[in-house]
């Protein structure tokens, strides 16, 4: 199991035709979430014509959108589209705008909010989350040379490398490779390596 989300809000903007639209991401991981950072947004720009949001989550696949007063179809859609195209999940887009007097038009309306969502993805720090096990084991100076030169083989993420009267490891390893890993590190210790494993994690491998 893997998936793409973000690391913390972000923001950005830029004006088309005097309106000035801002777009605000954050993670969120319930509908409770999700609205607390709607109403957050909203408190903060109360002089805004519309805030036009969408938020998709994990959680019973859950995907929501508002044009808040936009026409039918102009405003969470787009951003709606954005985000699944963009492949991400567990966030929520409000698009802030500051009416500037002239009028985009259906056509307009779209691209900007497209646009809005676009900038705020394009401002986050995107993280590749995947199902791991965390690993820990030691082993002695002598077969550390061959336990390094595999762990790139199993795209690991190190979290310790304790170097006592032995090397004490701990690496994160994707669920899927786990077999593999555990089989390759039996087999250059010859099963002298005794492994440790804390599976059903979550890290972000990107």
């Amino acid at each position: 199991m893997s998936y793409k989300t973000i690391y913390e809000q972000a923001q950005d903007s830029f004006v088309e035709k005097k309106s000035e639209f801002i777009g605000h991401i954050a993670p969120v991981k319930t509908p409770e979430e999700a609205a607390a950072f709607i109403e957050l947004i909203r408190s903060q720009n109360r002089k805004a014509r519309h805030n036009v949001y969408a938020y998709i989550l994990r959680d019973k696949n859950t995907s929501r959108y508002s044009d808040d007063g936009e026409p039918q179809g102009t405003g969470g859609v787009p951003v709606l589209d954005v985000l699944k195209k963009a492949g991400l999940t567990d966030v929520c887009v409000v698009v802030t705008r500051y009416f500037g007097g002239v009028l985009l038009g259906a056509n307009g309306l779209v691209r900007a909010y497209s646009q809005g969502c676009k900038i705020a993805v394009n401002a986050a720090r995107i993280m590749h989350m995947h199902e791991c096990s965390r690993f820990e084991f030691s082993c002695d100076y002598n077969m550390y040379g061959k336990v390094s030169y595999v762990l790139p083989d199993f795209e690991v993420i190190k979290e310790k490398e304790d170097f006592a009267d032995v090397v004490n490891i701990s690496v994160l390893v994707k669920s899927e490779l786990c077999k593999a890993f555990i089989d390759k590190i039996t087999d250059i210790s010859n099963g002298q390596i005794s492994l440790s494993e804390e599976p059903n994690l979550e890290a972000d491998f990107s």
